[in-house]
């Protein structure tokens, strides 16, 4: 069955134009590159209020203000997922992050059995969030000019390390478990109840952190450990965003200069086309 997801803007921040371009590339890479890997089909529709969303969509919504711990894939009160996204330079790598999570695992509580990556551990059972390990935008791609997210495969959990294979989109993960620099990754550990990340946040190399048991009732996994995560991050760029004079930043406004100048130019030759049409010049 296929799922619908809508984006929607409640920000001044952003243009409805700027939107729709975005749903637009974030459709292409959930039909092209994540639903042949994960075998989710899904479409991704952009509107201009919430009030707009047609009865059973996913809404991604972007706002100024989502609170310190809110970003993330949340369940309402009929259980339906949905996803809040600050508003800031990187929204669009973050509203990919979100949306390839909620098509992977609406509910926030799919775990997958692994061996365990702590050396005094043995088996434990990772939750299933397909960007975690590689969420940093150097490790992300473009599709239409506009960041986007990279994310796991299932291959990502072998046992082993069988050579030609595929552990990420982009190739960034090149073995089982692997976490990036600027990624994270958790499990919990049955034989204690407790809940545990490797974290890359800073310095380097990764490390691991004891988050004990999680005892919310009534409240998912991820949102639990997204809220835990949020808060105690050593970098928030998920929220504040990334400095203008940034180099990544000016390295994507550049690219996409360029993809408008070519938008531009293709439309132009459209509206030629269809005036020749409309005057009779053209068969």
């Amino acid at each position: 069955m296929q799922t619908h997801v809508a984006l929607v803007a409640e920000t001044d921040l952003i243009a409805t134009r700027e939107v729709m371009q975005v749903s637009a590339a974030l459709q292409k890479q959930v039909s092209r590159d994540f639903a042949p890997i994960w075998g989710i089909p899904s479409t991704v529709d952009a509107f201009e209020t919430l009030e707009d969303v047609p009865t059973g969509y996913w809404p991604v919504i972007v706002r100024d203000d989502i609170g310190v711990g809110a970003a993330g894939i949340h369940l309402d009160d009929d259980g339906q997922p949905f996803g809040l996204v600050s508003a800031n330079n990187r929204w669009t790598l973050t509203a990919s992050h979100e949306i390839l999570e909620m098509l992977a695992d609406p509910q926030g509580n799919n775990l997958r059995a692994a061996r365990s990556i702590h050396p005094d551990q043995v088996r434990v059972e990772y939750l299933v969030e397909v960007c975690d390990p590689s969420e940093a935008w150097t490790f992300g791609y473009d599709v239409n000019g506009i960041r986007v997210s990279d994310f796991y495969t299932p291959d990502f959990f072998l046992p082993v390390h069988p050579g030609n294979v595929r552990y990420s989109f982009t190739g960034a993960i090149e073995q089982p478990l692997q976490v990036l620099e600027g990624g994270y990754i958790s499990w919990l550990n049955p034989e204690t109840g407790d809940w545990w990340q490797q974290i890359w946040f800073s310095g380097p190399h990764p490390a691991f952190r004891n988050l004990g048991p999680l005892e919310a009732s009534g409240i998912s996994f991820r949102t639990q450990i997204d809220q835990h995560t949020l808060k105690n991050r050593e970098s928030p760029e998920v929220l504040t965003g990334i400095p203008e004079d940034d180099d990544r930043i000016k390295n994507q406004r550049n690219l996409q200069s360029s993809y408008q100048k070519s938008t531009d130019s293709k439309s132009a030759k459209w509206r030629r086309q269809i005036e020749a049409l409309k005057s009779g010049r053209s068969g």
